[in-house]
């Protein structure tokens, strides 16, 4: 995996071995070493009931990832990142579930393209994806009992589907920045180029509309 200055966002639902893979891209390293940890949650983050706090929260998180991956990225030539740093895939998710309100994911929009306008935030150069099926997510989760994803894994395994619309979309917008698949070594001689517009609201946007409609 050659350096070429570019940020890389590890996705799928939860047991679907993203941590491990990215482990395994930098001969084991730890996210301390290597690539920018997926967030772990504190027991502070805000319950929903305010829902532009809500949101201003996960922006304000979220521009610090993506800060992480800007810096590793200027030092190393490659920033992969545990998670996609943007993380608005998440509300609308939930929303496309029924397992949350899509006002929440409305407020987050709004707060992102602010972050977006600012340069705080943006769409990664490419995106590496696994699904996996139920089955196979649940045999990796009963393997790893030191994680605590156990008490949401099933809300998680049922955003399966959602994230594949997700980043279905972003492909859309910009064929070539969505890799299905964990490869064994990632090659980056065969993807597109850093993208020159990570930061454009309009691309952003784009890609919202290539969504399917939330319910109401």
């Amino acid at each position: 995996m050659e350096n070429e200055l570019v940020i890389v966002a590890v996705e799928g639902p939860s047991a679907a071995g993203k941590t491990t893979w990215c482990r395994t891209q930098l001969g084991g390293q730890t996210a301390a070493e290597g690539f920018v940890a997926e967030y772990q949650p504190t027991g502070r983050e805000p319950d929903g009931t305010d829902l532009d706090v809500q949101a201003s929260y996960w922006a304000t998180v979220n521009s610090k990832r993506w800060s992480q991956a800007e810096e590793l990225e200027s030092r190393t030539g490659i920033a992969l990142c545990d998670s996609d740093p943007l993380k608005l895939h998440y509300s609308w998710c939930l929303a496309a579930v029924g397992a949350a309100p899509r006002e929440r994911f409305e407020y987050e929009l709004e707060a992102v393209e602010t972050a977006f306008t600012r340069l705080e935030l943006g769409l990664a150069d490419l995106t590496v994806i696994s699904i996996p099926s139920p089955k196979q997510l649940q045999l990796q989760r009963e393997g790893d009992p030191s994680r605590r994803r156990r008490r949401h894994f099933e809300l998680h395994a049922a955003l399966a589907e959602p994230l594949a619309h997700w980043y279905s979309a972003v492909d859309r917008v910009d064929p070539g920045r969505v890799l299905w698949g964990f490869p064994t070594l990632l090659d980056l001689s065969r993807c597109p180029p850093p993208r020159s517009d990570r930061s454009d609201p309009g691309l952003l946007r784009a890609m919202i509309n290539e969504l399917p409609p939330l319910p109401r």
